[in-house]
């Protein structure tokens, strides 16, 4: 329902298409991830994809480094909800086999699979198959050629190596390529983006690499990810988690959602960090409305404010809020209360309110607010207002202290 405004324009890349998904040309970001799993154990990894799939994955990438994953992948690709991508490394006969199971993409690592009669054959192959494949730069496993022309593993480098495959590929007349140019390092990733962005017209797939394990995984995946996207860099985005793949899944459809990319398909829960006037422990309760409201996965954005004094001013733009005042809960549409609850009934009517606001729309619900609710909340306010003021952190006490004891130190000189 809310929509966030994007900060700044796509910048414009050429599209292609991976099993009927377009990507580039203006078409909307999508969210990739990979699965964990051995690619040979086809129910395994079919049970991983799905899971990815409605975690909000567009596109799923399984390796096929031996034989046995290459035939896995003949099981899975006709099951597969999404679009599967074969990650190949050192074996162009893998990417060859990978594509007679059928897959809908390759990516291909040019530090590691570097003979050129192997790379054009694997293009040659995906041409006359209408099979995209992105090349995938890795600052960790550079050409050795490269880290000693440009001195380490530089933006500059990453891209000449992304260029030189780029090359390969337009010898046998393929272009249907989208690139990534990762690093561990967030500031050589970001560089390196948009350095790639300056160079090619091809569309780009954002990713940290071995970002680790949560929380600093997703710090630096969201660092160098966000960035890029908010400059209107990127066309397909990765978190690389030490984690249940899922959780990449979840936190690249929640930073999409959250830059206005993608619409809204899961709960966005806004919460007041808490201060002196707060009437409730602001923790407590939005946590509990995190469980239940994500356990039904309505796509809004619910504010729980800790109290009424400026809560439903301050979230007014929420689809969904409760603000907490005098042991009651004043709950509240686009900043409009409908009405007052007790304290104890809090979650349970924001999740009964949020349920009926998806089936019945704003303007429904608001038809529908209690008589007198407004007066009702407004009492509480005034009251509360009154007796914790708009100072509750004592900012006026704190500004006078400092005006006379400036003042003082004045006089002294």
């Amino acid at each position: 329902m809310t929509r966030p405004v994007l900060a700044a324009p796509r910048r414009p890349t050429r599209a292609i298409t991976l099993g009927g998904l377009a990507i580039g040309g203006g078409a909307p970001v999508t969210l990739q991830s990979m699965t964990t799993t051995k690619t040979a154990d086809v129910e395994g990894t079919l049970s991983q994809i799905y899971a990815l799939a409605a975690a909000g994955a567009d596109i799923v990438r399984c390796t096929c480094n031996e034989e046995e994953a290459a035939e896995g992948l003949a099981h899975i690709v006709p099951r597969s909800p999404v679009p599967i991508v074969a990650d190949i490394h050192f074996h162009h006969e893998m990417a060859l086999a990978a594509l007679e199971a059928g897959v809908q993409g390759l990516r291909l690592n040019p530090g590691n699979l570097r003979k050129e009669a192997e790379i054009k054959q694997v293009a040659s192959e995906a041409k006359d198959r209408g099979v995209p494949i992105r090349i995938g730069v890795n600052a960790g496993s550079l050409h050795p050629d490269l880290y000693k022309r440009f001195g380490g593993a530089t933006p500059e480098a990453l891209v000449e190596s992304a260029r030189m495959e780029l090359a390969f590929f337009e010898e046998v007349g393929f272009s249907d390529v989208k690139i990534s140019v990762k690093a561990s390092s967030v500031p050589l990733m970001i560089a390196a983006y948009r350095l790639a962005s300056e160079t090619f017209d091809h569309p780009l797939h954002l990713g940290v690499t071995e970002a680790g394990p949560p929380p600093a995984g997703l710090i630096k995946g969201t660092a160098g990810i966000a960035t890029l996207l908010a400059e209107g860099i990127g066309d397909t985005i990765r978190y690389s988690l030490t984690a249940d793949p899922v959780e990449e899944a979840r936190a690249g459809r929640q930073l999409l959602e959250a830059l206005g990319l993608r619409e809204r398909k899961g709960l966005d829960l806004i919460a007041c960090p808490s201060c002196g006037r707060a009437e409730i422990d602001v923790i407590k309760v939005a946590g509990e409305a995190q469980v239940a409201l994500e356990a039904l996965n309505l796509p809004i954005q619910v504010a729980v404010m800790g109290c009424v004094v400026n809560g439903p001013g301050e979230a007014r733009e929420a689809d969904l809020g409760i603000a907490a005042g005098r042991r009651r809960g004043h709950l509240f549409i686009k900043g409009k209360i409908i009405r007052v609850v007790p304290e104890d009934e809090m979650v349970a009517a924001l999740v009964d309110e949020a349920q009926k606001l998806v089936a019945e729309g704003i303007e429904a619900r608001l038809a529908a607010a209690d008589a007198g609710a407004e007066a009702e909340a407004e009492a509480d306010r005034q009251a509360l207002f009154e007796a914790k003021g708009a100072d509750a952190n004592h900012a006026a006490a704190k500004v006078e202290l400092i005006r006379r004891t400036v003042q003082e130190e004045h006089d002294r000189g």
